[in-house]
């Protein structure tokens, strides 16, 4: 199978042998046609911050996250070289403010700087004004696919359509959102100083009084090969029954 494949993640050295038993290796400096990332969902999500747009194959580290028999590497390796693994293309976010982008797969988050100090800031959508003063921690900008991460622990829900936004330990009773995907939620800082993140992404930027960050869904695309596999219920189950918290298979 002639393809240029890059791996990514931690403890290669078991999908390494798996690949080469297969003829592939992996293409070191050259642009690749599949990035193969070993390990979870912050592994995934990584991998598409260096390489936007190019297909993804995660797949689950056996030694930190146990799978269940259908989704092991190996067959998961096999499927994909039979071409039988469903590609599914996730639509991803921005957060734009003072000068800066971020972008996101899973959801984009305005947090105050300061912990023991609430922010307060106000709230547009598609121009118009939804809340003239919120007082909290900050809010949740969703995916679909990231509804079930940060949105899900602020609000109990999730959503298969649309953006979501939640309000992190708001003071007034503020209704949690789900928008169409075209929305644009503008937020103007009312006093504090608001961080603004995307992902697990180590890259941050502040926003001041009077300043506004933008979230949006955008038209760009992460392709994703074998994601129902990859977020399967069952190897999730096992993940948290079968691992002790250090971390290693029972």
């Amino acid at each position: 199978m002639s393809i240029k494949i890059k791996l990514l993640g931690k403890n290669l050295e078991k999908i390494r042998e798996i690949l080469d038993r297969y003829g592939l290796e992996d293409c070191g400096t050259a642009v690749p046609d599949v990035v193969v990332t070993y390990g979870g969902d912050g592994a995934l999500l990584g991998a598409e911050r260096e390489f936007p747009g190019i297909l993804k194959l995660p797949l689950r580290d056996a030694e930190t996250a146990p799978t269940c028999a259908e989704h092991e590497a190996e067959k998961m390796i096999r499927e994909f070289i039979a071409g039988s693994l469903v590609t599914v293309q996730l639509p991803k976010l921005c957060a734009a403010g003072n000068g800066r982008e971020l972008w996101g797969i899973n959801d984009l988050v305005l947090h105050t700087r300061e912990y023991t100090t609430a922010l307060r800031y106000r709230v547009f959508i598609d121009g118009e004004l939804y809340a003239q003063e919120v007082v909290g921690d900050g809010l949740c900008f969703a995916g679909v696919h990231g509804s079930s991460a940060y949105y899900r622990s602020i609000t109990r829900g999730i959503f298969r359509t649309g953006v979501g936004v939640a309000f992190s330990n708001s003071t007034e009773v503020v209704d949690h959102l789900v928008l169409p995907e075209k929305s644009v939620v503008a937020v103007e800082i009312l006093r504090g100083t608001g961080v603004v993140m995307a992902d697990n992404d180590p890259e941050k930027f502040e926003v001041h009084e009077g300043e506004k960050v933008i979230f949006r869904q955008t038209d760009e695309k992460a392709q994703i090969c074998n994601l129902a596999g990859f977020m399967c219920p069952e190897c999730r189950y096992l993940r948290h029954h079968l691992l002790p918290l250090n971390g290693k298979r029972k």
